[in-house]
């Protein structure tokens, strides 16, 4: 499965940088008004879900072992330093790198494809990498607690990393702006990159959202979809549509998502990210 989407809400865009908020750090990041960008988001594919369905069930079992009821049935835990704790981290680390070697992957093969059209080579048109991030991921990590620094395991869920300035892990081009931080909508309005801030580092170990986040479940956007032409209302804004499977395009229509512009404003107004540049969708490929 190494070089593919999967469904979902994974997709890869064509889109072009409509605003900038902050122009230091969009500098710093590469980006300017007006530029065309690749937007893309897939991860471990099938073997990240492999993963987290064998160790349920193991850490679910060892879970009810210690005489602690949950009322959800996917909430269940095992110490990080026990046998099995190990082994699942390891094993999620290593889906990780998957994901990782996936977008490597498939990056490559979006200059080769832009380079083939344009006859320009990846080097001339610009195409570097802003940044690659993960989420649904739980990392190791030092941060202040009660004053001390102490090592966490930190699992962000529909979350991501919002490193502040001046962090150890940040590239060196990036200590003094923060960590990007990419938060996509939905394929008929826009995303967004952000930075980071010391303000989330404080609040929320250094996390923003991932994502718009869903208004509507995937049955309920399906039912919305009906006697709907999705692909002609896209397309009269301007955005053109490829997708494998019909259902997931009713899935991810814009509608599904709340106003991505509303909740980066929620993300902003708290201090846990700054705004640095706006993106609009001009093709979107569904998997």
């Amino acid at each position: 499965q190494l070089c593919t989407l999967g469904g979902g809400n994974h997709f890869l865009e064509i889109d072009v940088v409509d605003e900038i908020f902050d122009s230091t750090i969009a500098r710093t990041f590469g980006l300017f008004e007006q530029q065309v960008a690749i937007l893309l988001h897939t991860g471990s594919r099938g073997l990240g879900y492999q993963v987290c369905d064998d160790y349920l069930k193991i850490i679910q079992k060892e879970f009810a072992k210690g005489n602690i009821s949950s009322s959800n049935s996917q909430l269940a835990g095992v110490p990080i330093n026990s046998p099995k704790g190990i082994a699942y981290y390891s094993a999620m680390s290593g889906a990780a790198n998957y994901a990782w070697a996936n977008r490597q992957i498939i990056t490559h093969f979006i200059r080769e494809i832009f380079q083939s059209i344009l006859s320009m080579s990846p080097r001339d048109l610009g195409m570097d990498l802003v940044y690659d991030l993960s989420h649904n991921i739980a990392k190791k990590e030092q941060h202040i607690v009660d004053g001390k620094k102490q090592t966490l395991c930190v699992h962000r869920k529909g979350a991501t990393r919002a490193f502040g300035p001046g962090h150890h892990s940040l590239p060196l081009e990036y200590q003094h702006t923060g960590q990007p931080v990419i938060v996509p909508g939905d394929m008929g309005n826009a995303s967004y990159v952000l930075c980071g801030t010391q303000t989330a580092m404080e609040k929320t170990f250094g996390s923003a959202c991932h994502g718009a986040g869903r208004i509507l479940s995937r049955s309920a956007a399906k039912k919305a979809a009906r006697g709907r032409s999705l692909l002609e209302e896209l397309e009269e804004k301007g955005i053109i549509v490829r997708y494998r499977g019909r259902a997931t395009l009713a899935e991810e229509m814009p509608d599904a998502y709340k106003n991505i512009s509303d909740v980066v404003e929620v993300i902003v107004q708290a201090g846990i990210a700054k705004k640095v540049a706006r993106l609009r969708p001009l093709g979107v490929i569904k998997g």
